[in-house]
């Protein structure tokens, strides 16, 4: 075969191995060709900024659950963390039968204490000094939907944070940053410099463990066929 032939030929071959048209999110995640519309039961923008990294276009609809009678009610931060997904994920597939539902919660964990959201700069500066110099656990359950089938799984990540003095915390905590955060503190934000080190999935720690999004998903879809 002449070198024009061949090269002919190597040309016509990547031709034909080139896709005719870009893989869709949902072709290349879950080998399906689309996905039902997907609603997000979570006001948070960090989960909705890592759908749309993924391709996707969610609805947002917070399912506006009372999240300290939760607290009061579950002691145990996993069983916590996956109640209140649950709960969110049910109450808003109620009005979204046809669309997968996707909720989760966070819950952040030290000395066996459960560190929600700061209810001031005071409640955040003494969240981080809690958490300054040592490990601490981060917990995060996913919930999906669909058609009144729902799944549901919890990951746990190992944070390790550097030493920080009073000055330090209290400078983060004046960025406004930590007010709206479990644990008081963004890692895919100006926190991520005071982070050692992470055991374990990172984005569950931004708030939804995007493998374990995926195997869920995967599940419910293929059950569905």
């Amino acid at each position: 075969m002449s070198s024009k032939t061949a090269a002919s030929s190597s040309k016509t071959m990547a031709s034909a191995l080139r896709p005719s048209h870009q893989a869709s999110p949902a072709s290349v995640l879950f080998g399906q060709a689309t996905l039902p519309p997907v609603v997000l039961a979570s006001q948070s923008p960090r989960r909705k900024e890592l759908l749309e990294t993924l391709g996707f276009e969610p609805e947002v609809v917070p399912a506006n659950v009372d999240e300290a009678l939760f607290e009061r009610t579950f002691s145990e931060p996993k069983a916590l963390a996956t109640a209140l997904s649950q709960v969110k994920c049910r109450t808003v597939a109620k009005t979204h039968p046809n669309s997968l539902v996707i909720a989760a919660d966070t819950v952040v964990v030290v000395d066996n204490q459960i560190l929600g959201k700061p209810s001031s700069t005071a409640d955040a500066e003494r969240m981080l000094n809690l958490l300054q110099g040592r490990q601490h656990q981060v917990i995060s359950s996913i919930s999906v939907s669909y058609k009144g089938r729902s799944l549901t799984d919890c990951q746990t990540t190992l944070v390790t944070f550097n030493s920080l003095d009073p000055d330090t915390i209290a400078a983060y905590v004046a960025t406004g940053e930590p007010m709206d955060k479990a644990g008081a503190y963004a890692i895919q934000g100006l926190a991520g410099a005071f982070i050692e080190s992470v055991d374990g999935c990172y984005f569950n720690v931004v708030g939804l463990s995007l493998s374990t999004l995926r195997q869920l998903v995967g599940h419910l879809l293929s059950a569905q066929n």
